[in-house]
């Protein structure tokens, strides 16, 4: 068969199209395709909610990539070795209560979960703005290419309608700084230094909803509340995002 360079051309526009006028409207829109949010995409879209997954970068895993320090390891805890088990993620024990795990692995894995499970991925792009309707509730993102924002460029943006918002931006906080920016009732607070066991023990307590609609997860949610950092032990980042997806699932599928 000879390929034709138009029809491939086609294809591609005439899919994506489709698919991004279907998510014009979405249950749940997830900023950042880290490893907190990507896990809160995989159990959100398990219950057969519309999920998009939006990423400024071109690929999706976040710092979860580059391991420590781009050694392509990770380092979880017992109390989330359950989670490295349920999305089929190989690791070794290494120490008493550590186990340890190939980063690229565990991004192949959690990115293949959400889109196993329906979530619906745009990368390349980034949230400018949010929307807040009368009643006080975050209903919308706005959104535009990263290129655009990487290089200025006055280009309007188009908008995506949803019921709820996680926010999974990692250390930037991104939507709750915007929310920030517009109302009283959010402030971000900052990280502290590092201090992984403070930082582990408390995520999943800093995962919340901090404006109506409006979820932080993973680093940003331990960026809104002032905790610190923890480094390359992502364990807390997984048991952050399958809280913020209980705490959507709670909420949209009574």
């Amino acid at each position: 068969m000879e390929l034709d360079e138009r029809i491939i051309s086609r294809a591609i526009l005439e899919s994506q199209m489709k698919v991004l006028l279907d998510y014009t409207d979405v249950d749940v829109a997830v900023v950042g395709a880290g490893p907190s949010g990507l896990a809160a995409a995989a159990f959100i879209g398990e219950h057969g909610l519309k999920v998009a997954v939006i990423e400024k970068k071109l690929s999706a895993g976040g710092g979860m990539w580059g391991g420590g320090m781009m050694f392509p390891r990770i380092v979880v805890q017992d109390g989330a070795k359950r989670l490295l088990d349920r999305f089929s993620i190989r690791s070794s024990p290494y120490g008493e209560g550590y186990w340890v795990a190939s980063s690229v692995e565990s991004v192949a894995r959690l990115t293949a979960a959400a889109c196993n499970a329906g979530a619906e991925f745009f990368n390349l792009m980034s949230v400018e703005d949010v929307m807040i309707r009368g009643e006080g509730r975050l209903s919308g993102l706005v959104i535009n290419w990263s290129p655009v924002t990487m290089a200025g460029l006055h280009v309007d943006p188009l908008t995506i309608g949803c019921r709820f918002v996680i926010d999974a931006t990692g250390h930037d906080a991104a939507v709750a700084r915007l929310v920030e920016k517009r109302s009283d009732a959010v402030r971000v607070k900052g990280e502290g230094f590092m201090w992984a066991d403070r930082a582990e023990s408390s995520i999943v307590g800093h995962t919340r909803e901090i404006f109506p609609g409006l979820i932080v997860t993973g680093m940003a949610a331990n960026a809104v509340s002032g905790e610190h950092r923890m480094g390359p032990v992502f364990g807390g980042m997984l048991l952050s995002g399958e809280h913020a997806a209980s705490l959507v699932i709670r909420e949209l599928c009574r």
